[in-house]
């Protein structure tokens, strides 16, 4: 058999010579998509002094993460995350898994067997807001990058990254927005056991309270337990039982904010007075709230893409300090606001 040239590969591709020879010496005026197809057909006709940069690579093995969620149902906020996330790590030839948990833990539960017999590479954790369950992944063996934990389980007892959606300072100033407007019977609206994030936006509010010298007031917030999927009747019963409303309620979430609205929808006769409302996260499905209460901006998108990239560090990095990182959000107002 006769050794194949660089003519051979020239002649193939209806091409000259010196185009092959400028492709193989990685030499300028040769385009990449010609470069490339000039490899392909030199390693078809077995050309045998492939440059080195061609040579057959052993594929790159494709790694798993798993994504850990307990609410299946999630919102648009969870996600726009998610799916940013996903599209990032395909970058890298990483797959994404989901893995469901409880929202509530119960003595029979066990972390499903992916997460704990090597199939999986790391672990990021989302919307997972049980204790008993926040620490049975905390202890699992593999990096870890989580996006917000619980009040009871600070970042210095977990064993991975914590990314955070800074809280107190823009609660602070949304509060601060309302006192500026002439606000000073203002309540607090949301769980704050719940999620440490909702703990710190409750802590801004009080905050700004405290430097104008305004009372915060007990009969005008809920900040006890409450059941993710009870929200509704509870924010009802609470507000059922106001003697005297606040001119303004700081809710922990749109989410919280958007039962809150369609109360006072629906019992206005029960108002002695305007209650204005303001939120967190910008969640727009709730159409009775957005573009008409005072918000908070999270970039959901680019939070999902900085979650991959955080889990893409950690994987590699093992045995680097674990970070606490705080994504700041930016605040919205709408044109009108009393």
């Amino acid at each position: 058999m006769e050794k194949v040239t660089m003519k051979d590969i020239a002649d193939a591709l209806n091409i000259s010579r010196v185009t092959v020879s400028k492709a193989f010496n990685n030499q300028a005026g040769v385009s990449d998509s010609l470069r490339e197809l000039i490899f392909e057909k030199a390693k078809e006709l077995g050309y045998a002094k492939l440059p080195y940069q061609v040579m057959e690579q052993p594929q790159e093995e494709q790694r798993t993460i798993s994504l850990i969620v307990s609410r299946p149902d999630s919102a648009l906020f969870w996600t726009n995350i998610i799916h940013r996330m996903a599209q990032e790590l395909s970058n890298y030839n990483v797959n994404l898994l989901y893995t469901y948990v409880p929202s509530v833990y119960t003595k029979n539960f066990s972390l499903p067997s992916i997460l704990q017999n090597g199939s999986v590479d790391a672990v990021v954790v989302l919307n997972v807001y049980d204790s008993d369950i926040l620490n049975m992944v905390n202890d699992l063996p593999v990096p870890k990058v989580f996006l917000d934990t619980i009040p009871s389980l600070s970042d210095r007892q977990l064993n991975g990254d914590l990314i955070l959606i800074e809280g107190f300072r823009t609660e602070a100033k949304i509060t601060d927005l309302l006192i500026q407007k002439g606000h000073t019977e203002i309540g607090f609206l949301g769980d704050i056991d719940y999620a440490f994030t909702n703990k710190e936006r409750y802590l801004g509010y009080c905050d700004c309270m405290n430097k104008h010298e305004l009372v915060v007031r007990s009969e005008y917030c809920l900040t006890g337990r409450i059941d993710i999927f009870s929200y509704d009747k509870k924010l009802y019963a609470f507000l059922d039982e106001l003697q005297s409303w606040p001119t303004a309620f700081v809710c922990a979430s749109d989410y919280v904010a958007n039962f809150v609205q369609a109360y006072l929808d629906n019992n206005s006769d029960r108002l002695p007075h305007p209650v204005v409302l303001t939120g967190f996260d910008n969640m727009g499905e709730y159409t009775n709230v957005a573009g008409r209460i005072i918000t908070a901006n999270v970039p959901t998108e680019l939070l999902g893409k900085r979650l991959a990239l955080q889990l893409l560090f950690r994987s590699e990095h093992p045995e680097a300090s674990y970070e606490l990182t705080f994504v700041k959000p930016s605040i919205i107002i709408p044109y009108t606001i009393e």
